[in-house]
């Protein structure tokens, strides 16, 4: 009986964050001047790192809920890398994010939305 309950919990949650990203404020972009993320990223929002004016990396807290650090490199330098582009004032990243080790979250991030892939 507990596991079908925590199995049913477990699910209800990853419900309500889909609707909560669907439907829910878009994530909007906070621009730093420094080259590291800061040490408490915001709940939603991403986090532009500049040095110098040069956009270097973008970092944003895991959507899956699973609260990991998120770090994607923006430099034409890195490999891999990721282009930002703002869509009517939100972030849009290509391609799209997908984690190798941990939740193994992949999705991709357009006008500020988390559009999961199956």
């Amino acid at each position: 009986m507990i596991g079908w309950l925590k199995r049913a919990c477990t699910g209800l949650k990853g419900h309500w964050r889909r609707l909560w990203e669907d439907h829910g404020p878009a994530r909007r972009l906070q621009v730093v001047e420094t080259d590291s993320l800061p040490a408490k990223m915001p709940a939603r929002d991403l986090v532009l790192t500049q040095d110098d004016g040069e956009p270097w990396s973008l970092g944003m807290r895991c959507p899956c809920g699973c609260g990991d650090t998120l770090e994607l490199l923006v430099i034409k330098e890195a490999r891999p890398r990721w282009d930002l582009q703002m869509q009517n004032g939100k972030p849009t990243l290509h391609p799209s994010v997908w984690r190798q080790t941990g939740c193994r979250a992949h999705f991709w991030l357009r006008e500020g939305r988390v559009h999961w892939c199956s």
